[in-house]
């Protein structure tokens, strides 16, 4: 009958070294989170007044357009066409941006959402081993003999 192997029983050393290296890692999570969170912030921010901008030239452009239009019903020449063309072609230039901006706020919103929410989770767990570690490291209390016991076992 052959002998079962036993599992080798962690030591003390690479017990601790491990909690260390655990601990480490969350910290280095929370400080790439952070980082990360901080960073996509910035670009929503950014694509935010990009896409206000964008709004306001499209309502001036969709204003001009309807001018232009208006003064190629009344004299329908060479120049007002041109006009019109221009503003139509700087229309739909300005439109397909708005476009990829909004899509692409859309998108960092998202990565925004989930990293709040992984970064508040982050935040708890070091909140917890931190706070076991300050139980864990509290110094012990001597408990104080009462004079009333001693007394009465001395008379004992």
């Amino acid at each position: 009958m052959p002998k079962e192997k036993r599992k080798p029983v962690v030591k003390f050393a690479a017990l601790e070294k491990s909690i260390e290296s655990s601990i480490g890692a969350l910290k280095d999570v929370y400080d790439s989170g952070a980082a990360a969170l901080e960073v996509r912030a910035k670009e929503k921010r950014h694509l935010l007044t990009e896409s206000k901008r964008l709004t306001k030239k499209k309502t001036i452009l969709l204003k001009k357009k309807r001018a232009a239009a208006a003064k190629l019903q009344k004299s329908p020449d060479a120049e007002t066409r041109k006009t019109l063309k221009v503003v139509e072609k700087e229309l739909a230039v300005v439109s397909k941006t708005l476009v990829k901006t909004n899509a692409e706020k859309t998108t960092i919103a998202q990565e925004l959402a989930g990293l709040k929410v992984h970064l508040k989770r982050a935040t708890e767990y070091l909140k917890g081993v931190s706070l076991a570690d300050k139980a864990l490291n509290k110094p012990q209390k001597r408990k104080k003999l009462q004079s009333n016991t001693v007394v009465s076992e001395l008379a004992a």
